[in-house]
């Protein structure tokens, strides 16, 4: 098992914004957001401005004769071009983010995240092809886990290498989101869909489910342990070991079952 003993990224009380970024991808969308919420409330103190001068300007009292103005090109060329402008200074950043997001540069090692009602299963193609499920503690069992974050097992990947996710479900439509990554993917039964990350700092991060997918949506919890590469290569000794020694006892169990089904 792999404890690192930090926790990486966590909400914290009273939060008002996002949770540290844990990766570049997320460092990018807190920066595009801040720029966002900069641009936001500059646009509407412009107009509430604009509002306030109109309403005194042109109040009836101060305007006995009402202006029979009907149009004005030097007005219409500005409030036509600025508002095109300030969607193109949106808009370059915005694609340079999803450009960053969607095409996945090339993987040091690939995990597929499974969902399930109501859990997640992870593999390891690249590692032996071993896999496991995560399911979520009690509160009795979490120990100082968060509540309802907390689960037995977790996908363990090394700092700084690129993982790509392959995402998909076996049941319903699911979500594997990861906050501290900026990582939100939907799980959808018969598909693979993929998406990446690449964690700069070594520690536990949680997300959840993030699609409504049942009575227990809200207790399926993901867990991504980051670690040192020459730890991540230790776990994934031990790893092998205990899954492939699971899988064949289940082969053994579903063996006898077939046989006892075909005495009968």
């Amino acid at each position: 098992s792999v404890t690192t003993g930090a926790w990486a990224a966590q909400p914290e009380d009273w939060q008002l914004g996002f949770q540290k970024a844990g990766s570049e991808n997320m460092t990018m969308i807190t920066e595009f957001n801040d720029f966002l919420l900069i641009l936001m409330t500059l646009i509407c103190i412009f107009v509430l401005g604009l509002m306030l001068y109109v309403m005194v300007r042109f109040r009836a009292s101060a305007n006995p004769e009402p202006s029979k103005t009907t149009h004005n090109t030097l007005v219409e060329v500005i409030w036509t071009v600025v508002p095109i402008v300030i969607l193109v200074v949106i808009a370059i950043p915005s694609f340079r983010l999803l450009y960053f997001q969607r095409v996945i540069p090339e993987a040091e090692m690939t995990v597929k995240a499974v969902g399930y009602q109501w859990y997640w299963g992870y593999e390891y193609p690249d590692h032996g092809d071993f896999a496991f499920d995560s399911l979520m503690l009690s509160d009795e069992e979490r120990g100082d886990q968060p509540r309802l974050l907390a689960t037995d097992t977790a996908m363990v990947v090394p700092v700084d290498t690129t993982v790509r996710v392959i995402v998909t479900a076996a049941d319903v439509l699911h979500a594997f989101a990861m906050p501290a990554f900026g990582l939100k993917m939907d799980a959808v039964p018969g598909r693979l869909n993929e998406t990446w990350f690449k964690a700069e700092e070594t520690g536990t991060y949680y997300g959840q489910c993030s699609e409504l997918c049942g009575i227990r949506h809200a207790f399926m919890p993901i867990r991504i342990e980051v670690v040192e590469k020459a730890e991540f290569a230790a776990w994934v000794e031990e790893a092998q070991n205990e899954y492939a020694e699971i899988d064949n006892a289940d082969a053994m169990v579903a063996s006898a079952e077939l046989q006892d089904a075909s005495r009968q």
